[in-house]
């Protein structure tokens, strides 16, 4: 009983915890409680306008992290609308606002309809080929919720769904979408998919009694528990597309030390994951913040350095 309340979605300590009670269920409904998420939906698009622009496109990336805050919110309230009888079926979310009653659907959906509009404002400070994929991306947010009922794949959605940041910060700083910007996305796909799939470790018994679908649940049924070979091709195929996307602005050695240390973060999250432990799945997710951040730091790093691309 003591393993399944530690490993509760509502985390209530902290400063969510403290805010006055009726705005707290909103708060933990946008998930502020646990910010990995907006982490996670913010770094593609970092990545994007740091390779484009530098630390001198500081404006563009302050707009994108409110954006992130915004949309991630957004989207976890979607999400929990489409769940939320699902959600009581499952240790760690019966707690959630929708789910326990804290919220009603009508207040949910006002509350989201907020946030698109906090959103939209955000989105059209940028050009018209970055408000156009944002507007696109608003399809994938509301439908991501049912792949889990449809495919065994719903964290390959989410991927195509989370990096539309990717797309959106070369657009912000360039105005236009060559391969490297679709690389850095196809790069970005990949990362979810393996970070995801490790995060959905956690609720694979839950998942199967109440027949949702996961590419946790697939991987671990089909190899025995052996899920290292899948993983390090998720991983891989991520980093190889990372390096092809940053080939016009990281420099041959750059390109080697971003190709070598932050993989070996990845390659550590495979070998010491263990499938069977909850909270071990979810601190290998929650790493994935600091992978993305150490490439932003590379990132930044290699582009203030002159070498020659032939070195």
């Amino acid at each position: 009983m003591q393993q399944k309340q530690s490993h509760t979605d509502i985390i209530h300590q902290g400063w969510v915890g403290k805010m006055p009670g009726l705005i707290q269920p909103y708060l933990y409904l946008m998930r502020l409680d646990r910010p990995i998420g907006t982490w996670l939906l913010l770094l593609p698009g970092w990545w994007a306008i740091l390779l484009t622009g530098g630390l001198g496109a500081w404006k563009a990336m302050i707009l994108f992290a409110l954006g992130a805050v915004i949309m991630r919110g957004a989207g976890c309230a979607v999400n929990d609308l489409w769940d939320r009888d699902l959600d009581k079926q499952v240790e760690r979310t019966k707690t959630r606002p929708l789910a326990n009653g804290d919220i009603s659907i009508k207040q949910a959906i006002t509350f989201v309809s907020v946030l698109l509009l906090l959103g939209l404002v955000i989105l059209l400070q940028f050009n018209i080929l970055t408000i156009t994929i944002g507007c696109i991306s608003i399809l994938f947010i509301i439908t991501y919720p049912l792949m889990k009922r449809i495919t065994w794949w719903p964290q390959a959605f989410l991927g195509l769904t989370f990096n539309f940041g990717a797309l959106m910060g070369w657009t912000a700083i360039t105005g236009d979408l060559p391969w490297q910007a679709w690389a850095l996305y196809a790069s970005g796909f990949f990362w979810t998919l393996g970070y995801d799939t490790i995060y959905a470790m956690q609720d694979r018994e839950d998942d199967m009694m109440i027949g949702i679908k996961s590419s946790a649940r697939y991987l671990t049924e089909r190899y025995k528990g052996h899920i290292s070979i899948p993983l390090y091709i998720f991983y891989g195929s991520h980093f190889i597309l990372l390096l092809f996307a940053c080939a016009n602005e990281v420099y041959a050695i750059g390109g080697l030390l971003v190709g070598l240390l932050p993989f070996l973060h990845l390659r550590w999250q495979i070998k010491t994951l263990d499938i069977s432990a909850p909270e071990n799945a979810l601190n290998r997710f929650k790493s994935n913040r600091d992978y993305g951040l150490i490439i932003c730091a590379l990132i930044i790093l290699f582009q203030s350095i002159t070498i020659s691309p032939y070195f």
